[in-house]
């Protein structure tokens, strides 16, 4: 768990700054596992594309994916009840799970920031 926390914390430090960028909350009553690190890209705040930034990812061989898709998106509920929704499919719409194992090498990270930042137009390394 520490060394996710640790993956999660790097990329908070070396994007944290890019215009419409944010990553998933923590909460003050908990401690998150990190089991997954999650950017959020804000497009009407600057955030490139996530689907733009995965895409790039993939191109260079750094598997990433959107944030699960909520239920009452998926075809097979479509019609089901429920209730709200709106949050769920916003967290899917801006939502991109970053490489995030506890084996994570600092290299690899730098290279996952470099084409995120890269895609946001910013300069620099990791």
């Amino acid at each position: 768990m520490a060394a996710r926390r640790a993956v999660f914390d790097r990329y908070r430090a070396g994007l944290g700054g890019l215009p419409g960028l944010s990553f998933m909350p923590e909460p003050g009553w908990s401690q998150a596992n990190r089991w997954l690190s999650v950017a959020l890209f804000h497009r009407p705040a600057g955030a490139p594309d996530r689907e733009a930034v995965r895409r790039a990812l993939e191109a260079a061989g750094i598997e990433s994916r959107p944030v699960w898709k909520p239920l009452h998106l998926q075809p097979v509920f479509r019609t089901a009840p429920h209730a709200g929704g709106a949050v769920a499919a916003g967290l899917f719409a801006a939502g991109l799970c970053l490489p995030s194992g506890g084996g994570l090498a600092p290299a690899q990270q730098d290279r996952v920031m470099a084409l995120i930042r890269r895609d946001a137009g910013a300069e620099g390394g990791g």
